[in-house]
């Protein structure tokens, strides 16, 4: 790995160099646009809208339009003379607990490794906010950039957290947080009794992007000149028409992929067996005794 960026972790009156590595990397086919006929690249120009001529990178600056349509130019010395105070620096800005937390917050991880100097420090640090069970919320600027972050440690190493800021999370506006939508005591069973029985604990080696292999198999048979069989696609299922027993389906599906064939229910000694006449009005009566539950909008 290459560092992206040089500072250090201001803690208090603790300083530790460190060097900024990204932490993780998209693994994607990467395509050029080509011309069909020849496969030539295609290759893009920048043209100045007003007078039509290309133009070298060095002369391009960035713009930002006004509402009137009149254009303020901004050069790299502009950003330069802007005060940031953590263009080189991780300030520590308070300890809390990570579950505090919302995920949606985070934007992109990076993992810090200290500097021959700041070893001692970064161990110290790392061993204290580890036992501490806490996360340090903290403030950096990356490529002219300021962002809040979090500093957790995994497996040894300090990993910088960047996160959005509040503005910048969107607030759900959609119709059915306002429609009173009742669910059944017994639909909302069988859904718990779904999530029991698919609980396991996470392994991410378990998971691999079939996409990207299939679309890696098409061209390897591409370059070694072979037929390419298309995938058969699967039926796609339709909204389901009767909750209940949709649940019930996916429950007995979960279970059979756990440890075999799920045990029928056995029948209680001395009492027959419900009909479908009297299963149906039990299940009336559940519906009418049923609560009904609202759901509540995002504030």
């Amino acid at each position: 790995m290459r560092s992206i960026w040089k500072g250090a972790i201001s803690f208090g009156l603790v300083t530790i160099p460190v060097k900024l590595y990204s932490a993780t990397e998209q693994k994607d086919v990467t395509f050029h646009q080509v011309h069909r006929e020849d496969g030539g690249r295609i290759r893009y120009k920048r043209v100045c809208t007003q007078d039509g001529e290309e133009v070298p990178y060095a002369d391009i600056a960035k713009g930002y339009e006004l509402a009137s349509g009149e254009m303020v130019i901004l050069t790299d010395e502009d950003f330069e003379d802007l005060p940031l105070s953590t263009s080189r620096r991780i300030d520590v800005l308070q300890f809390t607990p990570a579950e505090q937390i919302d995920p949606i917050y985070f934007a992109k991880s990076y993992y810090l490794e200290p500097d021959a100097q700041g070893a001692k420090p970064y161990v110290l640090l790392r061993n204290a906010l580890e036992s501490s069970g806490q996360v340090a919320v903290v403030k950096v600027a990356l490529r002219q950039r300021e962002s809040l972050a979090t500093l957790r440690v995994r497996d040894g190493v300090f990993v910088l957290e960047t996160m959005l800021w509040p503005d910048e999370i969107r607030t759900p506006d959609f119709g059915f947080l306002e429609e009173d939508i009742e669910v059944r005591a017994q639909e909302l069973k069988m859904a718990e009794s779904l999530i029991t029985t698919m609980e396991s604990d996470f392994d991410p080696a378990e998971y691999h992007d079939t996409y990207r292999e299939a679309l890696q198999q098409v061209i390897e048979a591409k370059v070694a000149g072979k037929e390419v069989i298309p995938a058969r696609e699967e039926e796609e299922a339709g909204p389901a028409v009767d909750l209940m027993a949709a649940l019930r389906a996916s429950v007995e599906a979960a279970k059979r992929e756990r440890g075999g064939e799920a045990a029928k229910p056995k029948k209680a000694a001395g009492k027959p067996a419900k009909d479908a006449k009297e299963a149906a009005k039990d299940d009336k009566d559940e519906e009418k005794a049923a609560p009904k539950r609202k759901t509540r909008k995002s504030a």
